[in-house]
């Protein structure tokens, strides 16, 4: 297990927001910071403020990216003609973790990752282990034959916590999801509010 798989409850601690929607979520008992001075955290944020918790909370949402690699989605996203919130949002949606994750093929983001990199998990018949790998339209993704029984894969599919979005069409039978079509913000559903604009507004600054 990495650092950031064991500390995805400190992220919603620290953003004071259930990110995920997760029943067991310390946020649904406690909506303040970790640490022993976490109460006290109530200040007004700055605009700067503000624009970074926006960034850690996107950030945060996909898994705890590295600043590396969401700087280099977002860089590409700037350079793609269109609104560059929408275009980031469409790209981390594109993510084959986050796909697997749409999926309901594992419970969390971080388990997505993990199962990928495990190598359970083919794209168009071949096999890839490369979280970060870019999905396509009509791209077809599907559990190994091996890793259809995995306890983990048929907890998630069993999961009435959260729905399929219907830019991923799922066979739950077979295990295939298809990609059909790269969403806007308002065709993912997230748990909370994500403000790309803000984001946006923090790499224009920094």
């Amino acid at each position: 297990m990495t650092k950031r798989t064991s500390a995805k409850y400190k992220i919603d601690r620290r953003m004071g927001e259930n990110i995920w929607g997760r029943p067991k979520s310390p946020v649904n008992k406690r909506e303040y910071g970790p640490g022993q001075h976490g109460q006290r955290r109530k200040n007004k944020l700055s605009d700067f403020g503000t624009q970074l918790r926006a960034k850690q909370k996107l950030k945060g949402y996909y898994g705890d990216l590295t600043e590396k690699q969401f700087r280099k989605i977002y860089a590409e996203a700037e350079r793609v003609k269109g609104d560059t919130g929408e275009m980031l949002i469409g790209l981390l949606e594109r993510r084959l973790d986050a796909v697997i994750y749409r999926a309901k093929f594992v419970p969390t983001v971080f388990a997505a990752r993990q199962f990928v990199n495990h190598g359970h998990v083919l794209v168009n018949g071949k096999r890839v282990n490369i979280a970060s790998y870019r999905v396509k339209e009509g791209d077809v993704v599907e559990i190994r034959q091996k890793s259809k029984q995995l306890a983990i894969v048929l907890e998630a599919i069993a999961l009435a916590e959260r729905d399929v979005p219907d830019y991923v069409e799922v066979d739950t039978h077979k295990l295939t999801a298809t990609f059909v079509r790269t969403p806007g913000l308002s065709d993912v559903p997230y748990p909370v509010q994500m403000e790309p604009n803000l984001v946006v507004e923090y790499y224009a600054k920094n």
